[in-house]
């Protein structure tokens, strides 16, 4: 098997587990709206602890705590699709941060050999 590498661009949105979108999940939503978009793939983190902008800390520890907690939705796609998508997050009102960074794609294929 052999492997190269292209450009790309990793999209990072978090949002809180308890955030919605017409009574949906809003990363699922995002997620949605990736695929549509014809994105090459999004996933979903569910993170055990974290906080926001409102400075509370949010635990998976203490069962009073255990709501709000943070989820990360990453896209990886060319840069040209992925700043095409943005718009989408603007219309979903996405308020917690969303990170653009330049990463290196991965593609295998089935011949043999690498190349660097």
């Amino acid at each position: 098997m052999s492997w190269t590498t292209v450009p790309a661009l990793r999209l990072t949105v978090l949002v809180a587990d308890t955030d919605r979108r017409h009574h949906h999940p809003l990363c699922s939503e995002i997620v949605r709206r990736a695929h549509a978009a014809g994105l090459a793939g999004a996933s979903v983190f569910h993170g055990v602890e974290g906080f926001g902008a409102g400075r509370t800390v949010h635990t998976t520890r203490l069962v009073s705590m255990a709501d709000d907690l943070p989820v990360m939705v990453v896209v990886v796609d060319s840069a040209e699709r992925i700043h095409a998508f943005l718009p989408q997050l603007e219309e979903l009102d996405v308020e917690g941060p969303v990170t653009l960074e330049p990463v290196q794609e991965v593609r295998f294929t089935a011949s043999g050999g690498t190349t660097p």
